[in-house]
């Protein structure tokens, strides 16, 4: 009875609020006044087909059960609209997704999901709309050439935790989803390691789809600014992996969606990712992107991929309407392009690069600038809360030069000619096989000539995304190695290599080394007596000049470990003879050149 007294109270309060108090509980600056073709989007109050937002009039957003019953209603009504299951997600709710299409076998698709942050829901309201038009309201011509596939909400049970103090920096709706799933993993985190059942499930559909495109639909952070919907690509272009795929993005599918946008009454940009949020003027950020992310993990397969960030301070019927003006505008140009698309995809995964960029730092200089920056004037004032100067946004436009700073590459790594994974890696494997990554598995024993990677130095970092992450440094040597059968050899010859090096690779930052997959690695190597140990370190130290300088080097650079006897002993015992493979040793091999 409580909640449902709390329940009613919170509707009572948010019908009868003011704007400000309506949006949340944060105090957000004045919004910038804004009206724009696109408001015709919206349907009368009487319209049958009218959304849930719409009919709030974008005050809130319906919960996942309630959109659920709204598509099953368009999917018995319209024979272009059909509703899918595609997986469970943590909290075993259904997965779903909606199909449009006129029919017809082969034709290419466009992939659109909401709510994979769940408090940033623009897309599922836009698609919602969208949809409705598509099926009842005369816009059916945007699946003549190309079907539409629409995941309303991939984070469902982060949308279920809705409240008012989730995102409070974005001005509605109302209440709010979480970001992270219910085992707070973020999915927008996990696209190569799948550790959530959401991603695994998500990764499937993408492969059994191979879209022509791909839409991630977000609400930024960052500072206030006039624009409303901003978009990009991995590395905003000028960094990514794969460059067909790239350029179509940036010369076809952003000059076509902002010139709608604008059409539209709206004001579009490349996402400026901000250096310094207190500080506007010090520049936006260019740079590559790993495999964790969604427009990172389509560069790496070849799948152009865009990612939407809606401007955090624009109201929320804005952003919903410039949501749909996007995705109207990309249905458009992946149908007129198709075919361009379709050779840009398959020139890339022809490709075979032969190193792994896995290390940058920003560049010294600017690479570029913006001359006109549509920004907001800001002032700064002594907060009582937390005892420093604020920003206070006064809505107030203004332009300024804004540089934009690049990275300077610091790190690469050679490609292998192929993996071997360890038959007892059942992790890794299981992941290569759900990623598509191609692999051999051994039916006979081989003998190799392989390198192998110690670990040096590793650091257990704080747990991050449901795993303890590791930095370490690196030393290769080459070793002959007997594989046993069930190893798994990964090759480098494939369309999928460029991942197979981020997920296999030590060094790169989205490694499932990197994530903290190999703990065993880290263990210490068995102890046993002192007076043992000290003869057996002293005959490794007489005989193995290789393992004699380490172990200076290391007393030298670690007081802490030369004025520890037992580490020393420890140590030395770990380095001598075959009898430990797991310490500090990468249990995957690379099969190279050489």
């Amino acid at each position: 009875m409580r909640l449902n007294i709390a329940r009613n109270l919170g509707i009572l309060l948010l019908a009868t609020a003011s704007p400000l108090i309506a949006q949340g509980p944060a105090p957000l600056p004045p919004a910038l006044p804004w009206s724009g073709a696109s408001e015709r989007l919206i349907v009368a109050p009487n319209d049958p087909w009218i959304t849930p937002a719409e009919a709030a009039g974008f005050r809130t957003t319906p919960r996942y059960e309630e959109v659920r019953a709204w598509l099953a209603r368009l999917d018995a009504a319209s024979p272009l609209v059909t509703v899918h299951s595609f997986g469970r997600t943590t909290e075993g709710r259904e997965m779903i997704y909606v199909r449009a299409s006129k029919g017809g076998t082969g034709k290419p698709v466009v992939l659109v999901q909401g709510g994979i942050h769940a408090g940033e829901i623009d897309g599922k309201d836009a698609g919602l709309m969208l949809l409705r038009d598509i099926a009842v309201g005369g816009k059916d011509s945007l699946l003549d050439r190309v079907d539409l596939v629409f995941v309303p909400i991939y984070n469902i049970d982060g949308h279920e935790q809705m409240s008012a103090y989730n995102y409070p920096h974005i001005r509605g709706p109302f209440e709010k989803g979480r970001d992270a799933n219910a085992r707070n993993i973020d999915l927008n985190r996990d696209y190569a390691k799948l550790d959530a059942p959401e991603s695994r499930a998500m990764i499937g559909l993408i492969r059994s789809l191979d879209p022509i495109l791909y839409i991630d639909c977000h609400v930024s952070e960052g500072f206030d600014m006039q624009y409303d919907v901003t978009f990009t690509y991995a590395g905003w272009g000028r960094y990514a992996r794969h460059r067909a795929t790239a350029d179509w993005l940036e010369r076809r599918f952003g000059p076509a969606v902002s010139t709608a946008l604008t059409k539209a009454g709206h004001m579009p940009v490349i996402y400026p990712s901000p250096v310094d949020t207190r500080h506007p003027e010090k520049g936006i950020r260019y740079s590559p992107e790993g495999p964790r992310y969604s427009t990172g993990y389509g560069d790496f397969i070849a799948m152009p991929t865009v990612l939407v960030e809606n401007h955090m301070l624009k109201p929320y019927r804005q952003r919903v309407l410039g949501t749909y003006v996007l995705l109207e505008a990309a249905l458009q140009v992946a149908a007129s392009d198709a075919a361009r698309i379709s050779a840009a995809k398959a020139a890339d995964r022809a490709s075979r690069p032969v190193e792994l960029l896995t290390r940058w730092k920003p560049a010294a200089a600017p690479i570029g600038w913006i001359e006109k920056f549509r920004g907001v004037a800001f002032d700064t004032y002594l907060s009582p809360a937390s005892g420093r100067e604020e920003q206070r946004w006064l809505a107030r436009p203004i332009t300024f030069r804004m540089p934009i700073i690049g990275q300077t590459p610091t790190e690469r790594v050679r490609l292998p000619k192929a993996w071997w994974v360890p038959r007892e890696q059942s992790e890794v494997i299981d992941r290569l096989r759900l990623h598509g990554i191609a692999f051999e598995t051994m039916a006979d024993w081989r003998t190799l000539n392989l390198d192998r990677v110690r670990v040096i130095d590793p650091k257990v970092m704080q747990p991050n995304e449901g795993r303890y992450p590791i930095t370490a440094r690196f030393a290769h040597e080459r070793v002959e190695q007997v594989m046993p059968v069930g190893s798994v050899r990964v090759p480098a010859d494939q369309p999928l290599g460029l991942l197979a090096a981020a997920l296999l690779e030590p060094e790169s930052q989205d490694s499932f080394l990197a994530w903290g997959f190999f703990p065993e690695m880290l263990a210490p190597a068995p102890n046993t007596d002192a007076f043992v140990l000290a003869r057996l370190g002293e005959q490794v130290l007489a005989t193995d000049p290789k393992v004699k300088a380490a172990f200076d080097a290391k007393l030298r650079a670690e007081p802490a470990f030369a004025a520890d006897p037992d580490a020393r002993l420890a140590w030395l015992y770990a380095q001598a003879g075959p009898g430990h493979p797991f310490v500090l040793r990468y249990p995957i091999l690379r099969e190279t050149a050489e």
